[in-house]
């Protein structure tokens, strides 16, 4: 057993680590066997000071002496860990400040214990002039990186506070129903049955919002199949496709499997559905994911980038391009986004989009449908992509009004105005919408 100080001083290494070295939060938690308290408390820890941190970062300087980037690594880490508490819980102050000295005594930070003592015990006097002086910076009170919030506040104009506040929201627990089973309302039926209380979504048919998270084994027929852990928003990607019978279907960028799954569950009629992922590893989540659900697909490991390694030379009638992309529209599942990405990367990863989409439409047959998606709230990875693409392809055409029309005014309401010399493409879909995190889609067909 772990006792509260080594909790602390464990969260306040991965902090350090995904700060300082770039790690990724959820691989530095993955595959702990601490005891389930333990293990919620090292979490929320984690998690939290990770999704604040610009704004407990803004506090510490004004509480610290010496500049923050002097200090130790441990020690700035565990100072925001102990600011978190004090700022951000119900955590009994007296408790917070104890323990987070205590952290240090367990890193042998024996010198910095006076030290954190000191900020923490200011910050108690003073938390209601910090956080009111720390806030008048949009950066510091939403906790993002200035370079983000610039890029929502010029993409988004009417709608950033909104992303930026939806950012940093607990991520609620969607569910996606196989349609092959139930329908929703069985299926909520069933977790009535079980005192789970559970909500709808008013754009994914078989989305289905729990009110409180369970763990997925307890949920009714996980094991057999009978429903998949799904972000509303993403579930629409296999309704945008909208897959015929007969038809051979691409998913590219398949990794873990969640969309692949979706289709499949939608059209059981198809040819043959193939599931592309660049990463062996990641396709073995596919692989679970397609035998929970007992599904088949053909599996390949293999970039969309480079079709001419892989592609067997039989066109498809529908493709799913799920883009790699800042993944800043699921920030609020993963907040260490805000810490790993750099202004420098939306570039890069704009060029590496459009690149994979200009690869994979030769792929696809006259009259046939590819389907562009992102999770990025950024337009440079969303519209600007699509518009260029448009632009240099007369053989291509943006149906996206035509392929949401079942949503009606939903569509136009959730998309921000084009900016000047810009086309209105795609679908973009800000965070927080209905409880959906940001997203974009772009439903494309190539002319005859």
């Amino acid at each position: 057993m772990s006792t509260p100080a080594e909790i602390r001083a464990q969260a306040a290494m991965f902090v350090m680590q995904v700060a300082d070295e770039g790690r990724s939060l959820d691989a530095l938690l993955e595959n702990r066997s601490d005891a389930p308290q333990e293990r919620g408390l090292l979490r929320s820890l984690s998690y939290g000071s990770v999704r604040w941190y610009w704004r407990l970062l803004a506090v510490l300087k004004k509480l610290c002496s010496q500049s923050t980037e002097d200090l130790q690594p441990e020690v700035r880490a565990l100072a925001l860990v102990g600011l978190y508490q004090l700022l951000h819980t119900d955590i009994a102050a007296h408790a917070a400040v104890a323990e987070t000295v205590e952290a240090a005594r367990v890193l042998k930070l024996h010198r910095a214990t006076g030290l954190l003592n000191a900020i923490l015990r200011r910050c108690q006097r003073e938390s209601e002039l910090l956080s009111t002086g720390v806030d008048t910076q949009i950066s510091a009170r939403y906790a993002h990186p200035q370079w983000l919030v610039t890029q929502l506040q010029k993409d988004w104009p009417s709608r950033a506070e909104q992303i930026l506040e939806a950012n940093n929201q607990h991520p609620p627990f969607w569910l996606r129903v196989n349609a092959r089973h139930h329908d929703r309302d069985q299926y909520r039926a069933l977790l009535a049955a079980q005192g789970i209380s559970s909500t709808v979504s008013e754009y994914a048919p078989e989305a289905v919002l729990l009110e409180q998270a369970v763990e997925v084994f307890s949920l009714p027929g996980f094991k057999e199949g009978w429903v998949s852990v799904q972000d509303a928003a993403a579930q629409l990607a296999a309704h945008l496709l909208a897959t015929q019978p007969n038809q051979r279907v691409l998913d590219a960028c398949a990794a873990p499997g969640g969309k692949t799954c979706h289709i499949l569950e939608l059209q059981p009629n198809i040819t043959e559905l193939v599931a592309l992922d660049v990463s062996g590893e990641r396709m073995k989540r596919v692989r679970g994911n397609l035998k929970r659900m007992e599904l088949d697909a053909s599996l390949i490991v293999g970039s969309a980038a480079d079709p001419a390694a892989w592609w067997d030379g039989v066109p498809f009638d529908r493709i799913l391009l799920d883009v790699p992309c800042s993944a800043t529209g699921v920030i609020r599942r993963h907040p260490d986004i805000k810490l790993l990405r750099r202004a420098e990367d939306i570039t890069h990863l704009s060029m590496r989009q459009a690149d994979m989409l200009n690869k994979i439409w030769p792929l696809l047959v006259p009259g046939g449908r590819l389907v562009y998606a992102s999770c990025s709230s950024l337009r440079i990875e969303n519209a600007a992509v699509i518009s260029a693409f448009l632009e240099s392809h007369d053989d291509a055409q943006d149906i996206t009004t035509e392929a949401t029309a079942r949503f009606g005014h939903v569509m136009a309401s959730m998309n921000e105005p084009s900016l000047p010399g810009e086309q209105q493409v795609g679908w973009a879909i800000p965070a927080g919408t209905d409880g959906m995190d940001g997203f974009y889609y772009a439903c494309l067909q190539k002319r005859g």
